[in-house]
């Protein structure tokens, strides 16, 4: 991997500017605290009439995604029992208003398995979830996360100082997973540029596919074309080209613009606390429980939607058949009947399981590597990079989003590496 030649800098902050592409989409206009008035709703109420946006007060465009359907009834969640209850309940709570069953119709670039549900997703999640399994995670770290973070720091290390937000945790996952693929940084790039053209996704995707199945590799595309499973009734499924381009585009997406924007989260978090900087640096046994600790407190996609599949009576209030649940995680990771003083960031406290990465049958199934990325990441700049702190000459990191929440630039500076 020739990454410094490769990795245009500039298209990369373009790509990921939090203030540009979601601005329309999903609420990146927002600029203020959500958590005082989802407190406030969660005291009031379990469950509300409304959006989130609605609710929390945010005036911007409606057109987030995730909200496609305007004529339906829309209600909110805001408690960890609420939130805990319609994932749990995948009969009432569907993950998509018309579920894919690749049995009368086959997963596309244009969906994926995020919209299945029932014995279709079981079996399709079977097939590619065994490279996303913990004990997996080495095999990710050794092959790509670890020389993506070596490199990426490579650029800068000389420098005294870096901004880490889009220079280094938005390269990272998309360097991982794109690596995983095969595919070069150009065409990694272009794949992230063309996610509302399937077809050009399509033309980069397909010759690798092919070339994987007439000689697999040690990545991730060979082990997705050689996957096999037998069913209950002894039938053999394999995954067709269309289910791997659907996968592929999935965790481009998915991937790649949730766990960069979640390792900004967490190191603005360390970073705005010297002292506990200085703890993890000291014993990386904390640096897990930081970021499990920074997954609850700020989870960077604090909603996600459920469709209401029947009539049911939840949690004080009647939600029609066809209306549309939204699920605030945000709230919910910091209910104090779960956990106490929740909005402290303390490293500390009792790990228990948020919802960050979703729950029930539709958990982030890349929630591992997630976490591998971050903890290699973070670990690698505080062995490299002595003296890391904040710049006190540039503006402090913001958190900014309302649907995706992410830091603004994370500028720091510290000792720099003697240039060989």
């Amino acid at each position: 991997m020739t990454m410094p030649a490769a990795l245009d800098r500039a298209r990369v902050r373009k790509l990921f500017d939090l203030r540009g592409a979601y601005l329309a989409q999903v609420g990146g206009g927002y600029h203020g605290d959500p958590y005082p008035a989802w407190h406030r709703l969660r005291a009031e109420a379990p469950v509300h009439p409304g959006t989130v946006h609605e609710l929390t007060g945010y005036d911007g465009p409606a057109n987030f995604a995730g909200l496609p359907y305007p004529d339906r009834p829309h209600f909110s969640a805001f408690s960890h029992a609420a939130c805990d209850e319609a994932y749990r309940d995948v009969e009432v709570f569907a993950a998509s208003p018309i579920p894919v069953d690749p049995r009368t119709g086959q997963l596309t670039v244009q969906n994926s398995m995020l919209t299945m549900g029932g014995t279709p997703h079981r079996r399709y999640r079977a097939l590619v979830q065994p490279s996303f399994v913990p004990g997996r995670a080495q095999w990710w770290i050794r092959n790509w996360i670890e020389q993506t973070v070596d490199l990426l720091i490579d650029t800068f290390a000389a420098d005294g100082r870096a901004e880490l937000n889009v220079d280094f945790c938005a390269a990272i996952p998309v360097l991982t997973i794109t690596g995983s693929f095969g595919v070069t940084v150009e065409r990694a790039l272009d794949i992230r540029a063309a996610l509302r053209d399937p077809q050009r996704i399509i033309e980069i995707l397909e010759p690798i596919v092919a070339a994987r199945r007439e000689s697999p590799r040690d990545d991730l595309i060979s082990v997705l074309v050689q996957a096999e499973l037998t069913d209950e009734e002894g039938v053999s499924h394999r995954l067709s080209d269309a289910e791997i381009h659907s996968f592929a585009v999935l965790l481009l997406t998915a991937g790649s613009g949730t766990t960069w924007k979640q390792m900004g989260i967490t190191l603005t978090a360390l970073l705005e606390r010297p002292e506990v900087l200085a703890a993890v640096r000291e014993d990386r046994t904390r640096l897990k429980p930081a970021i499990e600790e920074a997954l609850r407190w700020t989870p960077t996609d604090p909603m996600f939607s459920r469709y209401v599949t029947r009539d049911v009576e939840f949690h004080g209030v009647r939600l029609p058949a066809g209306s549309v649940l939204h699920l605030c995680i945000g709230a919910a990771n910091r209910d104090p009947a779960r956990w106490d003083r929740p909005d402290e960031f303390d490293i500390t406290r009792r790990l228990r399981p948020s919802f960050a990465f979703g729950g029930g049958a539709h958990v982030c199934l890349g929630m591992h590597v997630a976490r591998a990325e971050m903890r290699v990441g973070i670990g690698a700049l505080l062995d490299r990079l002595p003296g890391l702190r904040l710049d006190p000459d540039a503006a402090p990191p913001r958190f900014i989003g309302l649907y995706e929440r992410g830091a603004t630039e994370i500028p720091v500076i510290f000792e720099p590496e003697a240039r060989s």
